[in-house]
């Protein structure tokens, strides 16, 4: 039996209206030599039924009881046969030459940790836009990202799970995508590997992010006391000296970018404490940012009851929304309109 030259793993949870664009997207690339094993996560939609119809030989379907996208994305690894993991997600696509991009990239800088790729965002209205990605080099790049953190820091991230490429060794010493947790488990696993990996990147087109998709999990509000484990891991890398020097500002504000949505609904819900506890473990020095940790300070001593009933507070609100870098996709999941 040939050995695949790349696992693609797609986990799969009530997803039956986008599975087969996925799916198609995967057996229309460019390259051949590949398995793709779905973890039907308890799915109820029929979504299974469609995975199978496919009836092609490269297809695995492994079914579990709901567990979550992380225990399914990390159960799926564990069946692959190729030392190389791709990921995607059941609501995405692949441009048709993603795979050829990503081994690629691999024959090229082999020391990577992680492989990715541009890609696009289709919104609800149905446009595709790019994202808007800092320090990345000009258009029609690729090589090894100068600061992975920089870049994740000041723009949107330079990789999505569905983009995501890595070598089955390095997830696997890295503990794989974190379970218990509903949101942020991806960026934990990009994190820990950009920690200790260089990542690279091309600036062709490897995929779509469909925000459009639905049951998409941004679309759900937040709880307000939410965590997101990289906040977590990035502070304990900075305490322990695993960090690059040049890693450090930008992981610092990092967190605090991370931490802004949090920090203002606790403000806009009267716990004004516990959003100067949180913004006391912040520590910004570019400019922009810490001065937006200075106005959430003083937003936070102003009494709840001015701002809870001030005519202002739709005002204040999407002011808050604006300032803090909150997606227009996640705005009503913030609880920042309601």
């Amino acid at each position: 039996m040939i050995v695949p030259e790349i696992s693609i793993i797609i986990p799969l949870y009530n997803k039956s209206i986008h599975i087969a664009r996925a799916l198609n997207s995967v057996l229309n690339q460019t390259f051949y030599n590949f398995e793709v094993i779905v973890v039907d996560d308890g799915s109820t939609d029929g979504g299974t039924k469609i995975v199978m119809d496919f009836n092609d030989p490269r297809i695995r379907l492994i079914q579990q009881k709901n567990q979550g996208a992380s225990i399914a994305r990390n159960v799926g690894v564990q069946y692959a046969k190729a030392n190389l993991i791709a990921f995607l997600d059941a609501d995405d696509e692949w441009t048709q030459n993603y795979i050829e991009i990503i081994l690629k990239l691999r024959k090229r800088y082999p020391q990577a940790g992680m492989y990715t790729t541009a890609y696009q965002i289709s919104t609800h209205d149905g446009k595709l836009t790019w994202p808007k990605y800092k320090y990345i080099p000009f258009r029609s790049w690729e090589g090894l990202l100068p600061n992975f953190f920089k870049s994740l820091a000041f723009g949107d991230s330079p990789v999505r799970t569905s983009l995501l490429s890595v070598p089955k060794s390095i997830f696997i010493e890295l503990g794989g995508f974190p379970p218990g947790y509903r949101w942020a488990h991806d960026v934990d696993l990009f994190g820990k590997i950009a920690l200790k990996y260089p990542v690279a990147f091309s600036w062709k087109l490897g995929g779509i992010y469909h925000g459009d998709a639905v049951n998409r999990l941004s679309d759900l509000k937040r709880p307000i006391d939410y965590d997101e484990p990289f906040i977590e891991t990035a502070r304990n890398a900075i305490i322990n000296g695993e960090v690059r020097p040049d890693f450090i500002g930008p992981l610092n504000e990092f967190i605090f970018r991370q931490e802004t949505p949090r920090v203002a609904r606790y403000i806009l819900s009267g716990n004004s404490e516990t959003a100067r506890n949180i913004l006391s473990q912040c520590k910004p020095k570019q400019y922009y940012y810490y001065s937006m940790k200075i106005l959430l300070l003083l937003l936070s001593i102003i009494p709840y009851p001015v701002i809870r009933y001030s005519t202002n507070i739709k005002f204040l609100k999407i002011a808050l929304m604006e300032l803090f870098h909150i997606s227009p996709e996640a705005k009503y999941s913030q609880g920042l309109y309601r």
